[in-house]
């Protein structure tokens, strides 16, 4: 399968190009970028051709990769599907939920495959323990904390102007539901939704299977402070998502395993683009309770 890179940035250049470069069963067939300049050094890099039309891109290869932010994301979703090409997404899907509903619509006409990468999801350890957990009956609460010191610390992240607008909710929130999930059900209501120090918030969410589970998230924890964590308690005692053993670069190479799956098979994956949405949709009715009280409701 001949895949395409759209994006340029930090993300783009530290895993999505890596991994698709040395991923055995695609070939990385181009880069596309915002600015011309910054698409040819990075495909300059990688000796595959750079291109300063999208369009250009997309009638070259059989899907694409994305590494923009989200809005610009859902935007070029759409085109490409609509030119029946594959998508391996980025988390979030878009950051409204008409953003995102109008990703799904485009890959279901189309008849694409898609998958979208929540690094937790792809990654060894931590998606061995989401599957067992959600093989097990009786969680009564759930607690994740994902903290990051992107605005606190050198990270390559913080000039990001959506990562300055949009803060945690948007950034990690999507990984702390894409494990909760599963594991828990749905999402039946957001309870409540305050705002913490700096870009901090959280929430109080009401699950599908009863349970219930509270998140904070952050960008602006203290480097001393920062770290991902997710326990779990109920009927059969508590348990800790385990950490990953492995970075980026190789989960994304399962990301794009998991997309070679759907495409061969016609079944969708877990973190497809309809997942993507739903996370979407629940973040969304939080964003409203955090701005204005409103509770949307989850599907609104």
């Amino acid at each position: 399968m001949r895949i395409g890179l759209l994006g340029t940035g930090p993300w783009a250049q530290a895993a999505y190009a890596p991994a698709l470069a040395g991923h055995p069963g695609v070939e990385f067939a181009g880069v596309w970028g915002r600015r011309p300049e910054a698409a040819t050094a990075l495909a300059a890099q990688y000796d595959v051709p750079a291109y300063d039309d999208v369009d250009a891109l997309l009638a070259g290869v059989d899907a694409v990769a994305v590494a923009l932010p989200p809005s610009v994301q859902a935007e070029l979703a759409v085109r490409a599907a609509r030119a029946g090409r594959h998508l391996l997404l980025d988390k979030p899907l878009a950051v409204s939920a008409a953003e995102g509903r109008a990703v799904v619509a485009a890959v279901e006409r189309a008849g694409v495959a898609s998958v979208v990468f929540f690094t937790a999801r792809f990654q060894k350890e931590p998606d061995a323990w989401i599957e067992e957990q959600a093989a097990v009956a009786g969680w009564f609460t759930a607690r994740a904390q994902w903290l990051g010191a992107v605005f606190t610390s050198d990270s390559p992240f913080a000039a990001s102007p959506w990562r300055r607008e949009k803060g945690a909710l948007w950034d990690v929130g999507p990984h702390a539901l894409s494990v909760l999930l599963p594991v828990l059900g749905d999402v039946r209501q957001v309870m409540a939704a305050a705002h913490g120090p700096a870009d901090t918030v959280h929430l109080v969410l009401d699950h599908a299977t009863g349970a219930s589970s509270s998140l904070t998230l952050s960008l602006t924890a203290p480097p001393a402070a920062a770290g991902a964590d997710v326990e779990l308690r109920g009927e059969a005692g508590v348990t800790l998502m385990p950490g990953s053993s492995e970075g980026a670069v190789p989960a994304l190479s399962r990301a794009t395993d998991a997309l070679l799956t759907a495409v061969r098979t016609g079944r969708p994956h877990a973190c497809d683009a309809a997942f993507g949405l739903r996370v979407t949709e629940i973040l969304a009715t939080a964003q409203a309770r955090l701005t204005d009280g409103r509770d949307l409701g989850p599907a609104d």
